[in-house]
């Protein structure tokens, strides 16, 4: 970027403006950085441009040159407020660093002499709840009963939060809750969502519903976030009518689902066996411009693949893909598993080619069910006789190092000499061998036994000798028997 050309007289207001229209934020930081260049003109930053310069470089994660800032204005004889400090506290809880929150905080107390608000007090103390730094928390809140900035409904609330975190502590969680009425501090909606969600969580739904009922009574409108929590509620403990009901009367009351409210729903009636009613919600869901997730797709298609409505999976899949979500391994491993369920071993087979040439690779965690299914659709192939389909399968498990297990290489090998191709089913037993797998009895007596009927003595004495030299131990064949020529034949 060029050097900045600036007018004679530099004001502040006309920094602000031109560091506001700036959206790159080393572009931002340029324009501040040159307007101090201009002493001629007698210019020093105020409280009002280093404060959107530290609010910037917080939104950007910038967070060194944030609090280098802080630094720069205490030396240049600007003492910063605490709007200076807000921005860097929130993006450090926002970075998941409560500890850097808190010291930002003393050091704004101890370093800059610059009093803490309730608003900050409430910042930081909401950041180590949310963080799970219960203790911490807690010592932290005495600290705000010593300062007075405790009484409020704001700081009640992330009270209110911390104890929902455990089952242990609902009790203290509800107890919070009777007294802020009597202290000045009366609940709002995000106080009755607080604890309606964490009565949900521990299955405590009578309790959840009658704090629900208890907020429409007292004036208090509920939330998207009250109806979410309780029909997330709802459908953990099974009760599916309720939930659909809940679902309805949102739309009564003038308050949207979002994308929460309609995965939690769907999620609960897959899981209930009416995976067929979540369909509509879908149609419903896209109608209303919220883009579904992952997990929406995911919870899906995986509720219609147990129920085995597969030609609906697939035409979800499908538009999964069309809206830009591209499916993982796990939901593809998902899918081919009903197929497999329903001994739809071609389908099965077509979809680990789209995986392969969309580059889904499989994860730690989806290995073993990739192992599972590349094991079971090859093993499909083979009782449907198609030895070429089957052995397309295996190759790629091979390129992929996906394990073969002897099953598998048992039915594709039986499945290869039934057809005839014994020296593709030689190859296999090579591959066999490589893998660390050895081949029993059954093998040999099918391939061996092949060769010897087509008169391919030479090849049958070779694999024989392989067999041999693979494993010391005796050659049992637990097949059909045959009988060798003896030397004096």
């Amino acid at each position: 970027m060029p050097a900045m050309k600036w007018t004679k007289q530099i004001s502040p207001s006309q920094v602000l403006k031109m560091i506001r229209a700036e959206r790159d934020t080393k572009k931002a930081q340029l324009i501040f950085d040159s307007a101090t260049g201009e002493y001629p003109s007698g210019f020093r930053h105020d409280r009002h441009t280093f404060g959107l310069m530290i609010s910037r470089l917080a939104a950007a994660n910038q967070l060194p040159p944030a609090e280098a800032l802080l630094c720069r204005m205490k030396d240049e004889g600007c003492s910063p407020s605490e709007e200076a400090f807000l921005p860097i506290i929130a993006a450090y809880g926002r970075s998941h660093r409560p500890l850097d929150a808190l010291r930002v905080f003393r050091k704004m107390e101890r370093e800059f002499s610059c009093s803490p608000s309730h608003r900050c007090w409430v910042t930081v103390f909401s950041i180590l709840v949310e963080t799970n730094h219960l203790k911490m928390a807690h010592a932290f809140y005495r600290r705000m009963k010593e300062d007075g900035a405790h009484s409020s409904t704001a700081a009640y609330n992330v009270l209110v939060r911390a104890f929902c975190k455990s089952g242990a502590t609902m009790g203290a969680a509800l107890e919070v809750f009777g007294k802020m009425g009597e202290r000045g501090c009366p609940p709002d909606a995000y106080t009755y969502s607080t604890l309606i969600s964490g009565l949900s969580k521990l299955g405590r739904m009578e309790e959840a519903m009658g704090m629900f009922r208890e907020m429409e009574e007292k004036g208090c409108p509920p939330t998207v976030v009250t109806y979410s929590s309780l029909i997330h509620g709802l459908c953990r403990c099974g009760r599916l009518d309720e939930a659909v009901e809940i679902f309805s009367a949102m739309s009564c009351k003038g308050v949207a689902p979002n994308v929460v409210t309609y995965s939690s729903l769907m999620d609960g009636l897959c899981k209930g066996g009416r995976s067929a009613e979540a369909i509509p919600l879908l149609e419903k869901m896209t109608s209303s411009r919220l883009q579904p997730n992952a997990f929406t797709y995911s919870t899906l298609i995986d509720g219609l693949c147990r129920e085995g409505l597969l030609q609906e999976a697939m035409a979800t899949l499908d538009r999964m893909t069309l809206h830009g979500k591209r499916p993982d391994a796990g939901l593809y491993g998902k899918l081919i598993t009903g197929l497999c369920g329903c001994c739809r071993f071609q389908e099965a087979a077509n979809f680990l080619d789209e995986m392969a040439l969309c580059g889904v690779v499989p994860n730690r965690v989806t290995w073993a069910l990739q192992v599972r299914i590349h094991n079971a659709v090859a093993r499909g192939l083979c009782a449907g006789e198609d030895p070429r389909r089957a052995s397309q399968v295996h190759r790629r498990m091979m390129a992929q190092g996906i394990s073969t297990e002897p099953e598998t290489y048992r039915m594709l090998v039986a499945c290869l000499c039934k057809k005839g191709d014994f020296f593709r089913a030689a190859g296999v037993v090579e591959d066999m061998a490589a893998e660390g797998c050895v081949p029993d009895g059954i093998i040999w007596a099918a391939i061996v036994g092949g060769l010897w009927d087509r008169t391919k003595m030479r090849e049958a004495v070779e694999l024989l000798q392989h067999e041999l030299t693979t494993d010391p131990g005796p050659v049992q064949f637990r097949g059909k028997m045959r009988t060798f020529p003896s030397d004096s034949a």
